[in-house]
């Protein structure tokens, strides 16, 4: 008979029952704490990736201008502060839009950026064509893709008209 089996076959290696017995204590307490760490670690991550699935995008209605500003035809670059800054953004903050007066009541709006990859379009007023410098996107004047990449018709913000002055209902940078 072998000097480390007992008579019944189980293994001693010098080892009593009481050392078997803390062996299995700390082995679950290394569980406990690993499974404690890993939740600790998970949930701000799972929270993260959750997050903007449950909150709501600000959506602000910014002024661009006086209704007198803009003429009928004519699409200009309007400025106004992102709906969702960060406190140290500063300039970065402020983002633009592509606004067209169609006729004394009615305006259009198109975001700056190209549905492709967010490069910001250009407005070629003697083509009257939106042009995505980039990547070679062309957009026709009411928006909708004329050639190259672009999967979209660039983005619309909703216009408004209040007392006297034009608003466009923003939310975060757009990719459509």
């Amino acid at each position: 008979m072998n000097t480390n089996q007992t008579e019944r076959g189980t293994p001693t290696n010098g080892c009593s029952a009481e050392e078997l017995s803390r062996r299995k204590f700390f082995t679950r307490i290394s569980v406990a704490m690993g499974a404690l760490c890993t939740a600790v670690l998970a949930v701000p991550a799972v929270g993260f990736i959750l997050a903007p699935l449950f909150g709501k995008t600000p959506e602000i209605w910014n002024t661009v201008g006086k209704l007198t500003d803009f003429q009928v035809g004519k699409t200009v670059n309007v400025t106004f502060t992102d709906s969702s800054p960060l406190p140290w953004a500063g300039v970065t903050a402020l983002t633009a839009a592509w606004l067209r007066r169609e006729s004394e009541t009615e305006f259009i709006a198109f975001a700056v950026n190209c549905s492709h990859l967010g490069c910001p379009v250009r407005w070629l007023q003697d083509a009257n064509l939106f042009m995505c410098p980039c990547h070679g996107g062309v957009y026709y004047a009411d928006g909708n893709v004329a050639a190259g990449p672009p999967p979209r018709p660039l983005t619309r913000y909703p216009v408004r008209i209040q007392n006297g002055e034009v608003q466009l209902q923003t939310r975060p940078t757009p990719i459509s």
